[in-house]
């Protein structure tokens, strides 16, 4: 549900949503609350909700703390898999000059072809599924490599590198993918423990009395913006492929606009 929702939604859109949801939902519930209880007014309970809420936002707050810093672990180690993937394509680009003008022409065709499909399959491999463009101008670059007869030491000192950032390209790919694969986020039972800590911290504030009622509705509209704005973070950062702070194709492009411009 969260994939379909960071798929087809703005991170705009989306944190406008929670925000004017939950705080159009909760201050709902204090008007019906203020109504049907008006004894409520009077404050006479805020002592037990004063010693109560504190407990309930300190672990509130460490739980989204714990959960937001692991998630953005997961969208840092995606980055660093992307700049490795990239890494190594621009190092066999740069040692393919080496070689003869045919089988330095097939090097660079191999990779402008590979990198335009990885970035091109993006949105698909985001869920750890591949393209068969993708796959196919893998293998395209591996079959470059091993009709490569070279001629010189200089030439079999460069394959030997070459083979070896190929080798890490296809690792970091096959890595990218499974952690695309993996990384879906916190599971339903974690998500029930959110929802569940978050309506506590909006219910404990809505039973706080107060004859104010201007006072009273402001305080629970920051508390219902800041549960929104920590549901965002989750949510966005749920998907290190997906969304507004995942990673991106970013080093392959650069890799292919390096490619084009070269002679």
């Amino acid at each position: 549900m969260t994939r379909w929702i960071v798929i087809n939604l703005p991170s705009w859109l989306l944190l406008a949503g929670l925000v004017v949801g939950i705080a159009g939902g909760t201050a709902a519930l204090q008007a019906f609350v203020r109504h049907r209880f008006p004894h409520l007014k009077q404050g006479e309970h805020n002592e037990v909700a004063q010693y109560v809420f504190p407990v309930v936002a300190v672990v509130y707050g460490f739980l989204i703390g714990f959960i937001v810093l692991a998630l953005w672990g997961q969208v840092n180690s995606a980055d660093q898999t992307t700049r490795a993937e990239g890494a190594a394509a621009v190092q066999m680009a740069r040692g393919r000059a080496v070689f003869g003008k045919a089988e330095s022409a097939r090097i660079r065709q191999g990779l402008m072809e590979y990198g335009r499909a990885a970035a091109a399959e993006w949105s698909h491999a985001a869920s750890g599924r591949p393209t068969p463009e993708a796959e196919k101008a893998l293998d395209h670059l591996h079959n470059a490599y091993e009709h490569i007869k070279p001629r010189s030491d200089t030439q079999r000192a460069f394959l030997t590198g070459s083979l070896a950032s190929l080798r890490d390209l296809t690792l970091a790919r096959t890595e990218r993918l499974l952690e695309a694969r993996s990384n879906v986020g916190p599971p339903p039972s974690l998500w029930m423990v959110i929802f569940l800590t978050s309506g506590l911290v909006l219910g404990f504030s809505v039973l706080f009395g107060s004859e104010q009622a201007r006072m009273h509705y402001g305080m629970v509209g920051a508390v219902s913006v800041l549960v929104a704005a920590n549901l965002f973070l989750v949510a966005e950062l749920s998907y290190p492929f997906l969304g507004e702070f995942a990673t991106s194709p970013e080093p392959l492009n650069a890799m292919v606009e390096s490619l084009s411009s070269a002679q």
